[in-house]
């Protein structure tokens, strides 16, 4: 609309959250006539196209709630201020659209901004009554903005699970208004806690349908298995809209291909899939869904180098999917065999083999390298606390690394040859990580510096940083990681073979589960 300029609304590019999306102070008269006119026209456009109910963004940042937030609005005129000025031109905007259109109006809003000074509950539970006298059906209470605290308006599996829901408890009792309970909701004990606890009039499911859209009809028994967890990562649905890439997801390769049709094999075999990791669990599952037979060979552990994946600060919620796969894996009656497979169990006893081997540490040759952990040192039997830690490695894992350690209070200097660290790691727990990091004054980090040699406990570094590290107590290494294939050429020419996973090419676990899958539908 040519009477607003673009910068008028928070959108998901950076430039808006530079200044916290401050903006009603900007708007004339004449821009809040024709900012009503979109919503209107969109309202109308809604309607012609059958819609049931119509949603109003009240809440996360946008442009209404930037009007209510006392963080943002500091207009000196009848539209700032105090609490009646400041929901004034929400509630024109409200009144247009009621007018306009013929449907139920519900309102979404935050019911804490999460900020000092932005939206807090009890105005909330105000403009709810409020809301309620105007005609509103229902409210739908979540939090956070998506610029000052993105964590709390995506419901990150950093922030604690039910700080919503309580919210929308409170408002209802008090503003005597049908609440919509959501945030985090992806198990189907959430929903039983939600109905035998909270009472809860309505129910929003959201990322849990992008994990796996048949999550409502498995919770009511009409589809029978169990339910791919959503891991609130954000990895893929936050991440692929954020990269351009578009929606996706870590657990659920079919997003973004919503007609694909898993298909029966016509000619039924008999596959060995070597490795136990997210890449084979995954083929395993596929080859058996679509009528072949499927044997699991592992060395170790189900779940592979994912197992370490849930074991940094705050992401607990990861092993829910090593969980789900071994649970799957015994559903179908998947058998595993944990042993390292060789080339004589394999030729002549399958019609075709997966190699899902995975990956292991880089090692770089530094003189002096004998003695050091790489990212096993999360598990508890490893850590240790107290001590004097270099982490060779700023990526993803060894940034991971580096809290864990530094909420054991040990002393940590993480070395990057690089001039960024954290690469590939998602982009809110990018941030809450470097912060926590930065503010930690037991720790180091050196970029565009490499280790040169050591020699005992001491650790040479050349670059931005030309020293020497006295006392070092453990080296860790973090500098990536390389495929392991041991038996593909081994087996060539005696038996199919496919790889997938890390063995092919070293990615993420969404890479992993992506690439198995289309592996496995198609042999």
């Amino acid at each position: 609309n040519p009477k607003i300029p673009n910068n008028y609304f928070v959108s998901s590019t950076d430039k808006p959250c530079e200044n916290g999306g401050a903006v009603p102070q900007k708007m004339t008269r004449n821009d809040m006539d024709g900012a009503i006119e979109l919503f209107v026209n969109a309202a109308k456009r809604a309607e012609r196209a059958d819609f049931d109910v119509i949603e109003i963004q009240f809440g996360h940042g946008y442009l209404l709630a930037q009007f209510l937030s006392p963080a943002v609005n500091d207009r000196d005129d009848e539209y700032g201020g105090s609490f009646e000025n400041r929901i004034k031109f929400p509630l024109e905007v409200l009144g247009a659209v009621k007018e306009a259109v013929n449907l139920p109006i519900i309102v979404r809003m935050s019911g804490d901004e999460m900020t000092p000074d932005g939206i807090k509950l009890p105005e909330m539970i105000e403009l709810a009554k409020v809301l309620k006298q105007n005609g509103v059906e229902a409210v739908h209470i979540s939090a956070g903005t998506v610029c000052s605290t993105p964590p709390w308006y995506f419901q990150h599996m950093f922030i604690p699970k039910g700080k919503t829901w309580e919210m929308a408890r409170q408002i209802r009792e008090q503003a005597q208004i049908p609440a919509i309970f959501v945030g985090r909701i992806n198990t189907f004990s959430d929903v039983d806690k939600l109905q035998k606890e909270y009472s809860a009039d309505y129910i929003a499911v959201g990322r849990a349908l992008v994990a796996d859209p048949e999550f409502v009809g498995k919770y009511l028994g009409e589809v029978e298995e169990r339910p791919r967890p959503c891991l609130a990562c954000s990895d893929g649905c936050l991440g692929g809209v954020k990269s351009g890439i578009g929606l996706s997801c870590v657990v659920n390769p079919l997003v973004g291909n919503d007609l694909f049709e898993l298909k029966k094999t016509d000619s039924p075999k008999n596959f060995a899939v070597v490795g136990g990791g997210l890449a084979g669990m995954e083929a395993a599952l596929v080859l058996t869904r679509r009528g072949h037979k499927a044997t699991i060979y592992e060395a170790d552990k189900l779940g592979g180098q994912f197992n370490l994946a849930s074991l940094p600060p705050n992401k607990e919620s990861l092993a829910k999917l090593v969980e789900y796969y071994k649970n799957i894996l015994d559903d179908y009656e998947i058998p595993v065999i944990y042993k390292e497979a060789s080339e004589e169990d394999i030729v002549g006893k399958y019609d075709g083999v997966i190699l899902a081997t995975g990956a292991k540490p880089a090692i770089p040759p530094i003189e002096g390298l004998e003695e050091y952990f790489w990212a096993e040192v999360l598990e508890e039997d490893n850590l240790f606390e107290n001590r004097k830690v270099v982490i060779i490695g700023g990526g993803l894992i060894g940034i991971e690394i580096a809290h864990k350690l530094a909420q054991r209070n040990n002393y940590v200097i993480v070395v990057e040859m690089l001039d960024e660290i954290a690469r590939g790691m998602e982009m809110i727990e990018r941030a809450i990580t470097l912060k926590s990091l930065d503010n930690n004054e037991n720790v180091r980090v050196y970029k565009n510096t490499k280790v040169t040699r050591i020699d005992g406990r001491k650790v040479y570094l050349e670059g931005e940083r030309n020293e020497v590290i006295d006392d070092v107590d453990h080296i860790i290494l973090s500098v990536g990681m390389v495929s392991y294939n041991p038996l593909e050429e081994k087996l060539a020419g005696k038996i199919p073979v496919y790889v997938v996973g890390d063995a092919k090419k070293v990615g993420k676990a969404k890479d992993a589960i992506a690439g198995a899958f289309e592996v496995a539908s198609k042999i």
